[in-house]
């Protein structure tokens, strides 16, 4: 009789810590995708590219509130809610080691320690030749990363990826195992329902990938003030639910464990204090980050300043 009341203590304990906001979008953005493909046969192409690209990167947007943790106190349930990859890039595994790696702020912007920086170190951009560097500057441009982007993305990660698994890595190694899973069974639906791959390629993983590096691209910036080197996008309903309010960038480095619908009443309490921290580096929505990077540069490519984060 104990054990029993013990474990209904506990189950209620779990249910009451889920957060339902989050477990009903996983159910809807997942319910989206499933009709989308077994209608697509009757659906306009862009239509299906407006719907399932957003949809998708949201599922990506959604893998980010896993790895901190939500919506449950089960990492296992957690990750088995998001476990079929809809983009088909990157393995969960690997996303959330190396995204909470990022987290050290101290590292951020540094070309060795940190996963996520597009800076590059100076000596290996010298050691480029003209046509490497002039695809990685295109790749700086924001028109560059959404149309090339997510190709360049595959092609490092993926060869990075790779060698470290044949260096016999086996955690690397099993991530990449959970996610051929996944995407077979991601790949097997869309068989299943007559979708040519290709298809699905071009209208939703290629593109969903593209909105997820609209996010990133403006994220961060090298800066010797570790504060400084995270933005904050005031950005429109459209943006901020595509990125779960992850556009409010140095409010999530603060608090990495705030579920994504609380961070805007943390946002709007701190907003002075925010600014105050990453001096200023905000921008007045993502129409904005369009018109000053659509075509050009965001800056330089070789980190401007080692010493700032000491990669040695």
């Amino acid at each position: 009789m104990r054990n029993e009341l013990q474990l209904s203590a506990q189950m209620k304990l779990f249910f009451s810590k889920i957060e339902w906001p989050t477990v009903a979008l996983i159910i809807l953005v997942n319910g989206i995708l499933a009709t989308l493909v077994w209608f697509h046969a009757s659906l306009p192409w862009w239509f299906i590219l407006a719907v399932g690209s957003y949809t998708a990167c949201l599922h990506s947007s959604l893998q980010h509130e896993v790895l901190h943790g939500h919506p449950t106190r089960s990492r296992i349930v957690n990750e088995t809610l998001i476990f079929i990859v809809p983009h088909l890039w990157l393995p969960y595994g690997r996303y959330r080691d190396l995204h909470l790696a990022h987290h050290n702020d101290l590292n951020l912007t540094c070309p060795v320690r940190d996963p996520e920086s597009y800076y590059l170190l100076p000596d290996r951009w010298a050691e480029m030749s003209g046509v490497r560097k002039s695809l990685q500057n295109f790749n700086n441009t924001l028109f560059g990363r959404m149309v090339f982007g997510p190709a360049i993305s595959v092609v490092q990660f993926w060869g990075d990826e790779f060698s470290k698994m044949l260096r016999g890595n086996r955690r690397i190694l099993k991530s990449w195992a959970l996610f051929a899973v996944s995407c077979a069974i991601m790949l097997g639906y869309v068989w299943w329902c007559g979708m040519p791959i290709w298809q699905y390629v071009l209208l939703v993983a290629y593109p969903a990938i593209s909105l997820a590096l609209v996010r990133s691209f403006c994220e961060h910036q090298a800066a010797e003030d570790v504060g400084h080197r995270t933005i904050l996008v005031d950005a429109s309903a459209f943006w901020s639910l595509l990125f779960l309010n992850n556009n409010l960038h140095i409010a999530h480095h603060e608090r990495p464990s705030m579920a994504w619908y609380k961070l805007p009443a943390f946002y709007r309490a701190e907003k002075a204090r925010l600014l105050a921290r990453n001096g200023n580096y905000l921008k007045l929505g993502y129409g904005q980050i369009f018109m000053q990077y659509f075509f050009h540069a965001k800056e330089e490519m070789p980190h401007p300043n080692l010493n700032w984060v000491n990669p040695k």
